[in-house]
């Protein structure tokens, strides 16, 4: 990257995460990596998913632009390069002329429009569309040129292009009408089998730009008991797997032939109110259930104290001290009078929901809060749902309040625009937007001085934090678990699994 702008850009979104890089030695001859997790997909279409479940799984079959390493630095995708113009609003992409689609067919510059194309489409219900609004139009020069141009200088879409939610995705299968029901990416895998709730076959794309993987394939199998996988992993009938339950977690270091790779995540545990169904439309009683929280116990009760309270900024370049937030210590007299001024002396009756598996916390996190809020007369009901209802529900704002654990981001506008800006494309989930919020986002989405945008963001998180739709809880750790001879997977604070294309077993 060149220019001006684009030393800006890096130096807004680097982050200090002390998370390096390993070298992986490919051994002579590759195995089959055998993996287990919890929770399986609920679909195939990157641009449609917002399960962590199925972005782990499709991370490792389509690729972005761009991606995040494990210290948050942008990184190669399908691009090998990109730039900035000195004004800001033209981002040219130069593709690795070696990357091929597992159907053999390379990946060019008409591919990326097309994909772009989709995503900004708002029939196709793309999660992530809200962050790609300053595309004002895209232009393919040659087969590996591809330049976005914009409305207005765009600081966070470069961060915003490493998600999965940005996969580059065939030209042919947009027109063919097969994305979601096939999965054809770049990436370093291909999904050669998918029997839901059960098992997933990958076998290693020879034809990765990348370079050869570790393993000739990954045999997943889905369990959803982790004291289950735990058990295989102790009997030696899986080499790896993913873990998001800390009550198992933190059983595997007593296991002498395993190993944990614990590493701190920016996805966030949140209790999210609907400020459009009463009384969470009334100020008074958003604060009052702010207040009565008491995040820490949340978070010790529920994940054995695995994780650090936080504000709605998680990511350590942008995150204020939770302690200087709205009511971030528990105080129930506050909260009662609160409730009592609203005009709810006596409380009130409300349900809330959480999925089962994602996280393995949410249905302890559910009745933590169901208790401290019974102290200022909330009786709260808790509606536990297979994860592709809750997800449907979830995306629909059906809901009078949710556990949810939702993703992070390196930039805090492409982590929360969609929620928290009038243009938003989840706004249903968040149901709730002011001018202020607005106006911040807006303001910081095209200043490109870092210590600006610190200063507005930090202003965001105080404002974000005082109106109270959602009561932000903790983050937690990601969790991996392996044989000790699976070597040279790489974690990152995103919690991808992409790390899995380097791994290998000696």
């Amino acid at each position: 990257m060149k220019g001006n702008f684009a030393k800006t850009l890096i130096s807004g979104v680097a982050l200090a995460v002390g998370v390096g890089l390993a070298t992986v030695a490919i051994p002579a001859q590759a195995a089959t990596l055998r993996m287990a997790w919890s929770q399986d997909a609920t679909g195939l279409d990157p641009h449609k998913q917002t399960a962590f479940s199925s972005i782990r799984l499709l991370e490792l079959i389509y690729e972005p632009l761009v991606r995040l390493d494990s210290n948050l630095q942008i990184v190669p995708g399908v691009a090998e390069s990109w730039q900035f113009s000195p004004d800001g609003k033209q981002l040219t992409f130069k593709l690795n002329a070696k990357a091929k689609f597992q159907n053999g067919a390379a990946v060019t510059s008409a591919d990326v429009k097309a994909s772009f194309q989709r995503i900004l489409d708002q029939a196709t219900g793309a999660v992530a569309r809200a962050n790609f609004l300053s595309i004002a139009s895209i232009d393919t020069p040659d087969a590996n040129t591809v330049v976005f141009n914009l409305s207005q200088p765009d600081v966070p879409l470069l961060t915003a292009m490493t998600s999965l939610n940005a996969a580059v995705v065939p030209a042919s299968e947009i027109t063919a009408g097969s994305i979601g029901t096939k999965a054809i990416g770049s990436g370093p895998f291909k999904l050669d089998s998918w029997v839901p709730n059960s098992k997933e076959v990958l076998s290693a794309n020879k034809d990765w730009a990348g370079g050869a993987t570790g393993v000739d394939g990954i045999n997943i199998s889905v369990l959803p008991d982790e004291t289950a996988i735990l058990a295989s992993l102790r009997t030696g009938q899986i080499d790896f797997a993913l873990l998001n339950d800390p009550l198992v977690a933190t059983l595997v270091p007593k296991e002498p032939k395993l190993q944990l790779t614990r590493t701190p995540i920016l996805s966030y545990n949140v209790l999210q109110l609907n400020p459009s169904r009463k009384p969470m439309d009334q100020l008074a009683v958003r604060q009052a259930i702010s207040c009565a929280i008491d995040r820490k116990d949340v978070m010790d009760t529920a994940a054995l104290g695995e994780g650090k309270v936080t504000g709605p900024l998680t990511m350590p370049l942008y995150a204020t001290d939770p302690s200087k937030l709205f009511c971030y210590t528990r105080d129930v007299a506050k909260a009662k009078k609160l409730m009592a001024d609203a005009g709810f002396a006596n409380g009130f009756s409300a349900t809330v929901i959480a999925a089962t598996g994602e996280p393995p916390t949410a249905t302890a996190e559910a009745q933590v809060i169901q208790s401290q809020l019974a102290e200022i007369g909330i009786k709260l009901d808790i509606k536990v749902m297979e994860l592709n209802v809750y997800v449907d529900t979830w995306l629909k704002g059906n809901f009078d309040m949710a556990v949810a654990l939702n993703g992070g981001s390196a930039d805090p506008y492409s982590m929360y625009n969609r929620y928290w800006t009038k243009t938003g494309n989840l706004q249903k989930v968040a149901n709730y937007i002011d001018d202020t919020l607005d106006s911040l986002m807006q303001k910081d989405r095209a200043e490109t001085d870092p210590a600006k945008r610190k200063e507005i963001f930090a202003e965001f998180e105080k404002h974000l934090a005082e109106v109270s739709p959602w009561i932000w809880l903790y983050t937690a750790y990601g969790y991996t678990a392996e044989q000790k001879n699976v070597e040279g997977f790489v974690p990152t604070p995103t919690g991808s699994l992409f790390g899995l294309s380097k791994v290998s077993i000696k």
